[in-house]
């Protein structure tokens, strides 16, 4: 074996997999799995079929396991792709798209909670279930990694998302028995990635299987506070402890009787499936709301001002209607809805709806970034872009993922275009919005954000 595995990990799962326990050490010889996660709220189904060829460079690629439009993939590299920057796919472990199948989203609307959500491959797959309905809020405590998982937002062209970042004890204050459905996706000593992960390996020890189940129940604990009467909440790990599993949920469940097991608890393991690791279980609320804690509403709009100047608005308009087309669904929703606009200094977003009040929150990113107000002129956003499609906009100039202008448009070059297009100009792959430019005389001037350029 070329992985060198702690020997109390080693022995521990020799007593636990018993005879299976050869079949699972071998496959530390084997590669780790490989898949991606279609964006298939912007890509059609028609589509899939011609994308993951695209992206897995196969022919017929193998679908993951009880998920749709996911595929593995081997020798291609997808996130070097255009493709990628576009958000037409997330690339993600395949045991790791698992745990949201058992959360039971739906796009009618729900209020759902992603409390452990960097660097965003859950709330990504939460928000293609929810279609930009409802509230999504994906937190994320460390700021260096809830940037990331703003990032990842945007490029997936997610609208209805609000990013923070506070402790779970800290919102489970702010927001009791709020939310119809949460994930916990808890920090864990990280046993499932340890094919992935060399670094994984060198972070374990029996002290920090230890703490992490410990810091599990208060997190588990946080959640509890936060889940409406009725509502589900999915807790899952990438690891094979029975400490950080099974062991964490007999305690949440000996210390919160209002709760049970709504589906069997999952265990993946490499030697079993093609995936890395992961465990999964779903429990619901009693619906009489036994043991919900008491606390203020946090279902008011945002105090934010969402006024804008009556220049602002002209900017605004303008953009709009010289810029998007008529059959552009963001443009509808915005002109129909004008109340959901939110002001962040002299940046607007889109708010989901419903939007809780916000004063207080540490935010990163506050629904659909429409764009910004400049001295005399309004320049939208690369969020929107990403929302958009080749026919949203009057301007667009449409490439093939293989065309050299889309790695040289997303490496901050300027490229040619057709003369007849001018001004603000969507830029697109295989029609999905990749960013803007201003195109002038057969030359579209760049406006891909310079911190995410591939140089």
């Amino acid at each position: 074996m070329t992985i060198q595995l702690p020997i109390e990990f080693t022995e521990r799962m020799r007593r636990q997999l018993g005879d299976g326990y050869d079949a699972f050490i071998n496959c530390y010889d084997q590669p780790p799995a490989k898949a991606l996660r279609l964006n298939r709220r912007r890509i059609k189904p028609v589509d899939h079929a011609r994308m993951s060829q695209i992206a897995t460079c196969e022919n017929a690629p193998l679908e993951v396991q009880r998920m749709q439009a996911a595929y593995y993939f081997e020798d291609a590299k997808p996130g070097a792709s255009p493709l990628h920057d576009a958000g037409a796919y997330y690339i993600q472990e395949p045991s790791a798209m698992i745990p949201v199948t058992l959360l039971d989203v739906t796009d009618s609307g729900q209020k759902v909670l992603d409390l452990c959500a960097a660097p965003g491959g859950k709330t990504t797959q939460i928000a293609d279930l929810m279609d930009g309905k409802g509230l999504l809020v994906s937190n994320e405590p460390v700021s260096k990694r809830a940037k990331i998982l703003s990032e990842n937002v945007e490029r997936m062209g997610i609208e209805n998302a609000l990013v923070v970042s506070h402790d779970p004890s800290f919102l489970a204050d702010r927001f009791p028995a709020f939310f119809d459905r949460i994930l916990v996706d808890a920090p864990c000593s990280g046993e499932g990635m340890f094919r992935r992960n060399p670094e994984a390996i060198k972070e374990w020890s029996p002290q920090n299987v230890e703490m992490c189940a410990q810091r599990q129940q208060s997190i588990l604990g946080d959640a509890a506070r936060m889940l409406a009467p009725g509502g589900k909440l999915v807790y899952s790990t990438c690891t094979f402890s029975p400490q950080e599993d099974e062991e964490t949920v007999e305690a949440f469940l000996s210390s919160h009787p209002e709760f049970g097991i709504c589906d069997e608890p999952l265990k993946l393991y490499p030697h079993l499936h093609r995936c890395e690791g992961h465990f999964a279980v779903s429990f619901v609320r009693r619906a009489d709301g036994t043991g919900i804690i008491e606390g203020g509403s946090s279902t008011a709009k945002t105090g934010r001002s969402t006024v804008l100047s009556r220049v602002e608005n002209t900017l605004l308009c303008d953009f709009l209607d010289g810029v998007l087309s008529e059959k552009c669904r963001v443009k509808q929703a915005i002109k129909d809805d004008p109340g959901r606009i939110v002001r962040f200094g002299n940046s607007i977003y889109f708010a989901p709806e419903p939007m809780p009040e916000t004063s207080g929150l540490k935010i990163y990113r506050a629904g659909l970034k429409i764009g910004t107000f400049m001295k005399n002129r309004f320049e939208p956003d690369h969020a929107l872009s990403h929302a958009l499609a080749k026919d949203d906009a009057i301007y667009n100039l449409d490439l093939e993922a293989d065309d050299p202008r889309a790695m040289q448009y997303t490496s901050g070059m300027t490229i040619n275009c057709d003369p007849g297009i001018k001004g603000w100009t969507l830029l697109t792959v295989c029609g999905l919005g990749l960013g803007w430019g201003k195109a002038d005389r057969g030359l579209l001037k760049n406006h891909f954000p310079r911190g995410l350029r591939n140089v």
